[in-house]
C-alpha cells in the first residue's frame, strides 16, 4: 500500500479576538520548571503548574505517550487555563487537540469513531524526504511576452561561487517568480519536483545597492559548489490526516470540507503498518501529542471503556482530562464514583488538583484581564471587583469588566470607576442572587409538575384545571 501525505500549512490572521483564555501564553515556568508567581498570564496554582511542567518535559522527550492525566478542581480554578498554557508551551510542532466531551455526541459519526479521530489527530508523524533543489543567486531574469499577452517565455541565470547556468522558463515558473517578487541579487531555492520557488534572502554582494529594502531583509552568502543539490525535507502531518487522504478518492478535499465520515479500520491498520515500516527504516519519526478532553464527566461508560482500550494502543497520545465534579454518577450506570469517572480509568490516571484562588490572586487575574481587554480601571473599582470575585466567582467578576467599561463609555469616561462596577453589579445577577430571587418568587415560575400561578389562580400542567 502506498500512503499519501501532505504538509499542513498555517495562516496568520490579522484579526485579534479576545477570548476567556487569550491572555494565556504558557505555563509561566522558569528554566528549572519552577512556577513563577505571575507569568505568561498564569497566576497562582503553583503545585498544579509545577506538575504540568513535569508533564510538559516528558511530552517533549516523548516519554509519556499513552498516559492519562486528570485535572480536577472546583469551577473557576483554572483547569482549562492549565491545558491552554501547556498547549502554548509545547509549540506548533507537537500536536494538541482540544475537545469538549459533549462534542462527541453531536457529530454524524459514532462516538467511538469520533474518539478515535481525536486520538489520531493528536499523533504527529514527521516524515523525512529527500528532494533535488536548485539553489543559487539570481544573476539575470529575461521575460518575453507575446503581443496578445497570453504566452510568456523567458530565461533565468543562476550562479553559485563555482558555476553559472541559464534555465529556460515557462508560464508557471514566470508566474511563480512574479508572485515571490524575485529580482536579480536574490538567493533562491527551486524544488525540482513541484517547481516551488523559495526566496532565501539577498546576496551580500548587493548589500551596498541603493534599492529600497525593508528592515527585515536578510543578507546571506552566495551558495558554494553545484547548483543542483539533494536536500532533506521534513513534513509533519497527523495520523488522522493520513487516514483521511487514504480513506477515499476525494480524501484530500475532505481535509478542507471537514466531512471525513467513518474511516474503515482496515485502512487504519494498513497505515499503522506502513508508518511502523517508515519508523524502522528511519524515514519517519512519531511525535506523541496531547488530547485534552474538557468536562470529561459528560462521557458515558462506553466512551470511558473505549478510552481504556485506546490508551493501550501503539499509537496513543497523552490524554489530559478536566472535571469539576465530586462524587457523582458515571453516565450510563447507576453507581457513583469520584469525579464521575469509572474506577478502572481513574486508577490509570495521575491526578492534578486545582484550588480556589485567594483574594490577592483574584486581583492579579482581573488586572491581567483588564490589560487584555484594554480597559482602564481605578484602584477603588478594582478592589470592589476583587471583593465581588471572591464572594461570587472569578468568571462573574471577569464578565463585569467589559460591562462596566461600556457603562463608563456611556457617561463619556475612559476609566472604569466605582459607580460603574456598582451599576453593572445591580444590572446583572450572579448565580447566588439568582437562586435567592427564584426561591423568593417560586410561585411565579413553572414547577416540576408543570404548575404555575397567574394572579390568584393556579394552573395545573397535568389536568389543565383552574383552581380559585
Amino acid at each position: 500500500m502506498s500512503i499519501e501525505t501532505t504538509g499542513a500549512t498555517t495562516e496568520n490572521s490579522s484579526i485579534s479576538l479576545i477570548a476567556s483564555h487569550s491572555h494565556i501564553t504558557g505555563l509561566g515556568l522558569d528554566e528549572h520548571l519552577q512556577p513563577k508567581e505571575t507569568s505568561q498570564g498564569m497566576v497562582g496554582q503553583l503545585n498544579a503548574r509545577k506538575a504540568c511542567g513535569i508533564v510538559l518535559k516528558m511530552i517533549q522527550q516523548a516519554q509519556i505517550a499513552g498516559r492519562a492525566i486528570l485535572i480536577a478542581g472546583p469551577p473557576s480554578t483554572g483547569k482549562t487555563a492549565l491545558a491552554m498554557g501547556l498547549s502554548q508551551s509545547l509549540g506548533s510542532d507537537v500536536p494538541f487537540t482540544a475537545v469538549t466531551a459533549s462534542e462527541l455526541y453531536s457529530k454524524e459519526i459514532s462516538k467511538t469513531e469520533s474518539l478515535t479521530q481525536c486520538f489520531r489527530k493528536s499523533i504527529g508523524i514527521r516524515i523525512k524526504e529527500e528532494t533535488e533543489v536548485i539553489e543559487g543567486e539570481v544573476v539575470e531574469i529575461q521575460i518575453d511576452r507575446s503581443l496578445t499577452g497570453g504566452h510568456k517565455q523567458g530565461k533565468i541565470t543562476i550562479r553559485t561561487t563555482d558555476m553559472e547556468t541559464i534555465y529556460e522558463l515557462g508560464n508557471k515558473m514566470i508566474d511563480e517568480l512574479s508572485k515571490e517578487k524575485i529580482v536579480a541579487g536574490d538567493i533562491i531555492s527551486i524544488d525540482k519536483a513541484n517547481g516551488k520557488i523559495t526566496k532565501l534572502g539577498r546576496s551580500f554582494t548587493r548589500a551596498r545597492d541603493y534599492d529600497a529594502m525593508g528592515a527585515d531583509t536578510k543578507f546571506i552568502s552566495c551558495p558554494e559548489g553545484e547548483l543542483q543539490v539533494r536536500k532533506e525535507v521534513l513534513h509533519t502531518v497527523s495520523l488522522h490526516e493520513i487516514d483521511v487522504i487514504n480513506s477515499r478518492q476525494q480524501g484530500f478535499l475532505a481535509l478542507f470540507s471537514g466531512d471525513t465520515g467513518e474511516i474503515r479500520s482496515e485502512v487504519r491498520d494498513q497505515i499503522n503498518l506502513k508508518v511502523g515500516e517508515w519508523k524502522e527504516e528511519g524515514k519517519a519519526e512519531i511525535i506523541p501529542g496531547v488530547l485534552f478532553i474538557d468536562e470529561v464527566h459528560m462521557l458515558d461508560i462506553e466512551c470511558f471503556s473505549f478510552i481504556n482500550r485506546l490508551l493501550e494502543d501503539e499509537f496513543s497520545p497523552i490524554v489530559i482530562m478536566a472535571t469539576n465534579r465530586g462524587i457523582s454518577k458515571t453516565r450510563g450506570t447507576n453507581y457513583k464514583s469520584p469525579h464521575g469517572l469509572p474506577l478502572d480509568l481513574l486508577d490509570r490516571s495521575i491526578i492534578i488538583k486545582t484550588e480556589k484562588y485567594n483574594e490577592e490572586e483574584i486581583m492579579k487575574i482581573l488586572q491581567i484581564r483588564c490589560n487584555e481587554e484594554e480597559v482602564e480601571i481605578n484602584i477603588d473599582a478594582m478592589k470592589l471587583l476583587t471583593k465581588i470575585g471572591s464572594e461570587t466567582s472569578l468568571r462573574y467578576a471577569s464578565n463585569l469588566i467589559s460591562v462596566s467599561n461600556l457603562i463608563a463609555k456611556k457617561r463619556r469616561s475612559e476609566t472604569v470607576e466605582l459607580e460603574d462596577i456598582k451599576r453593572s453589579y445591580l444590572l446583572f445577577l450572579d448565580s447566588s442572587r439568582s437562586v435567592a430571587f427564584l426561591q423568593e418568587n417560586e410561585s411565579n415560575y413553572i414547577d416540576d409538575d408543570g404548575n404555575v400561578q397567574f394572579g390568584s389562580k393556579v394552573v395545573s400542567g397535568d389536568a389543565m384545571e383552574v383552581d380559585s
